[in-house]
């Protein structure tokens, strides 16, 4: 059964989505405005069933997640509150699969808590050395909350535009209105910079001892396969790529069963 809670993490709420009872797997989001832990992950984690102990995170920033008094979002803020909230459920040992900014998150998890991440899962993903922002990225971040905006975003998103029904602009609208304010302070202009914030350095992405796979779209617009992926070939120690053609930046939307599949069977037996 899926349930919904808040977790106080560092003296922080967070609010998790958690499913399932077997070896845990952290779901991390990415950056677009109105992403949610659930909104991203529940169909997923609904497929998939409770075999795994799934907890899919807002993120500060996200959803029913603020940001810390005092604080911004940013990659040390995000991973920082990762590891802090496996701690406080007491997993000690569980893998992590991060989606663009979530990618990134979870790289950098990796590599500060080698001995926990047993899997990381990095999927459209942020965070290689030297990757420019993207022009669709930058709309994204930018996009105005309401219909227009969610419109423009998520056809970004997609390769096929058949999958930006009125139904998921009138409700991505709705998200991005409620997380507005929150948001606002994330990635404000000049935005290369926020970019720049959550790329891992060359020492850093060969600190991470976890198997990874990657799971990229060919015609990802918003981290586009030869500057976002690529390049961690030569920084992973144990890495591999599957690459989806015919797919923009959600592979978990855009080719749902293959995705699961990959996610099942790299996660392994329970």
């Amino acid at each position: 059964m899926t349930a919904l809670r808040t977790v106080t993490v560092d003296g922080s709420p967070v609010h998790i989505m958690e499913s399932g009872t077997g070896p845990a797997v952290l779901m991390l989001h990415g950056s677009g405005p109105g992403t949610t832990g659930s909104g991203a992950w529940a169909a997923t984690v609904q497929a998939l069933g409770p075999t795994w102990r799934w907890v899919a995170p807002d993120q500060a920033g996200f959803g029913s997640t603020p940001v810390p008094a005092g604080s911004r979002g940013g990659l040390q803020l995000w991973t920082g509150q990762a590891a802090g909230l496996m701690d406080a459920l007491g997993v000690e040992r569980y893998a992590v699969v991060g989606h663009s900014m979530g990618g990134a998150v979870a790289l950098a998890l990796a590599a500060v808590r080698p001995q926990q991440i047993t899997r990381v899962v990095a999927v459209s993903t942020m965070g290689a050395p030297g990757a420019p922002l993207s022009a669709d990225l930058d709309a994204v971040w930018a996009a105005p909350a309401g219909p227009l905006g969610a419109r423009d975003m998520l056809s970004r998103l997609v390769l096929d535009q058949a999958l930006v029904t009125d139904s998921a602009v009138d409700a991505r609208a709705a998200a991005m209105r409620a997380g507005a304010g929150a948001f606002a302070s994330l990635f404000p202009p000049p935005r290369a910079r926020w970019a720049d914030e959550l790329t891992l350095s060359a020492p850093t992405l060969a600190a991470v001892r976890a198997p990874v796979l990657l799971v990229h779209g060919a015609e990802d617009r918003l981290t586009p396969l030869g500057t976002a992926a690529l390049p961690l070939l030569e920084h992973l120690a144990d890495v591999r790529l599957h690459v989806l053609g015919r797919c923009g930046h959600v592979p978990a939307i855009e080719h749902p069963h293959e995705f699961r599949q990959l996610l099942s069977s790299f996660l392994g037996p329970v």
